[in-house]
């Protein structure tokens, strides 16, 4: 879905049937200001806009990030066991993790056969693939680096 600019975002949110708030336009701008590779919890995202002086609750924060993903806008991540994480739905098929499971330390990679590999079997079962992401799980260097001296 290409990235809406503050009118966009109302004109698409009343075509659903919902509102353009100051608070899902607050939201928005504040992950199409994030860096690539950047991601965010419900957490993360709360104490971002406490700190610009918005009043909104956690509850109200998760409704919005469900919103926006049901809408395309945002990608929802499980990155670290228990941990949903938030991005911008940019159009990337090959935009895969690699998380630390003791220290959940998120890297991302680019790697084209994954998507290719992907599409060749999703196309064989008869599907059209819209996203491929993979997750690797593992344990970063520092943390092997921590266990060897332990």
């Amino acid at each position: 879905m290409p990235f809406l600019s503050d009118e966009a975002l109302k004109d698409e949110l009343n075509a659903r049937g919902y509102r353009a708030t100051p608070q899902r336009q607050k939201v928005l701008s504040i992950f199409m200001e994030l860096t690539q590779g950047e991601h965010l919890s419900a957490e993360d995202l709360h104490k971002l806009l406490e700190k610009d002086g918005e009043r909104i609750s956690l509850s109200t924060v998760y409704r919005t990030l469900h919103l926006m993903v049901y809408m395309g806008l945002l990608r929802e991540l499980e990155l670290a066991e228990g941990h949903k994480h938030y991005e911008l739905n940019r159009p990337l098929k090959d935009h895969h993790h690699i998380v630390c499971v003791h220290c959940n330390t998120t890297v991302e990679f680019a790697e084209g056969s994954i998507a290719q590999i992907g599409e060749r079997t999703a196309s064989s079962a008869g599907y059209h693939v819209l996203d491929c992401q993979l997750t690797l799980y593992g344990i970063c260097a520092n943390c092997t680096a921590l266990q060897k001296a332990g």
